[in-house]
C-alpha cells in the first residue's frame, strides 16, 4: 500500500534509522536524511523504498536544500537530536547546553517551517517528532538536555493550536530508556564504560525498533485520529531517577 513520503531527520543510526526502515516496511517512500551520509547510503541499500539525502538540521541552506527536492509529504519525522554530558546546572558548558538547542529544538522549528507547505498539499500530512520523558519531568544532571526537551514538548503543543483547522496532524513520541548504539556514548563524551552502566543491569530497556513501532502506528491511524503525545518507558522503569535493576554490575 503505498502512503507518500515520509521524511525522517536523524536517520543516520538509532531510532531515526530503525524508523525510515519501518516506515518503509509500512509502504511510505521514506527520505532517510542526516548529517552521515556513508551510513545513510548503507541504510537505503539495506531495502527497498528508502533514499538518502544529506541534511544537518541546524543549517539553514541544507534544510532549504531538502526542501526544495520535495513536493507533497506525507509524515515528518522530526528525529534529529541528542544529549551532551552530565554536568549540572552550575557545572554547565555553555557550547553543550547551545548544541543541545540548536539540534533538539531549532532544528524541529526550522525544518518544520521549511517542510509546512509541502506537508500540507495533497490529503494533509502529520508531524512527529521525538521528544522524551525529560521534556516532561527533570532529574539531576540533566539540566541542558531537559531544558531543550521541554522546549520541545512546548513548541508541539503550540504548534498544534496554531494548526489546529489545517489538514497537518502533531505528535509526539516521548520515549524513556532506549538503549541505542550512541545515545549514552554521546552524552558521556565517548566514555564507554560510562555509557554502558547506564543500561547496567535492566533487564529489557527499550530498544530503537520499539520507538519506531510507536511512531509508525501514530502515522498510521485513520487522517482524523490525532495521537497528541506518546509517552512510552520499559517495564523497569518508572521514572528517569527510578530504574528497577538486578545488578549494579
Amino acid at each position: 500500500m503505498a502512503r507518500g513520503t515520509a521524511v525522517v531527520t536523524g536517520a543516520s543510526s538509532g531510532i531515526g534509522a530503525a524508523t525510515a526502515r519501518r516506515l518503509a516496511a509500512e509502504g511510505f517512500d521514506v527520505v532517510a536524511a542526516a548529517r552521515r551520509r556513508d551510513r545513510l547510503d548503507e541504510l537505503a541499500a539495506s531495502m527497498p523504498g528508502i533514499r538518502a539525502v544529506t541534511l544537518d538540521v541546524t543549517h539553514p541552506a541544507s534544510i532549504a536544500a531538502l526542501a526544495a527536492d520535495l513536493d507533497d509529504i506525507a509524515v515528518l519525522v522530526n528525529n534529529a537530536g541528542g544529549a551532551i554530558g552530565t554536568e549540572s546546572v552550575a557545572d554547565a558548558r555553555p557550547d553543550d547546553w547551545r548544541a543541545m538547542w540548536e539540534s533538539n529544538v531549532l532544528g524541529v522549528v526550522q525544518v518544520t517551517q521549511a517542510l509546512l507547505p509541502a506537508l500540507e498539499r495533497g490529503a494533509g500530512g502529520h508531524i512527529v517528532v521525538t521528544g522524551s520523558i525529560a521534556g516532561h519531568l527533570v532529574y539531576e544532571g540533566g539540566g541542558g538536555y531537559t531544558s531543550a526537551k521541554h522546549a520541545v514538548a512546548a513548541v508541539v503543543e503550540t504548534l498544534r493550536l496554531e494548526l489546529n483547522g489545517r489538514p497537518v496532524r502533531v505528535t509526539e513520541v516521548a520515549p524513556g530508556m532506549v538503549a541505542t548504539e550512541e545515545f549514552s556514548l554521546v552524552r558521556y563524551r565517548g566514555d564507554r564504560a560510562a555509557a554502558d552502566k547506564v543500561y547496567a543491569g535492566v533487564e529489557a530497556p527499550l530498544t530503537a525498533d520499539d520507538i519506531a513501532d510507536c511512531i509508525a502506528f501514530a502515522v498510521t491511524r485513520p487522517a482524523h485520529v490525532n495521537v497528541d503525545l506518546l509517552v512510552v518507558k520499559p517495564l523497569a522503569q518508572a521514572a528517569p531517577h527510578k530504574v528497577h535493576r538486578t545488578t549494579t554490575a
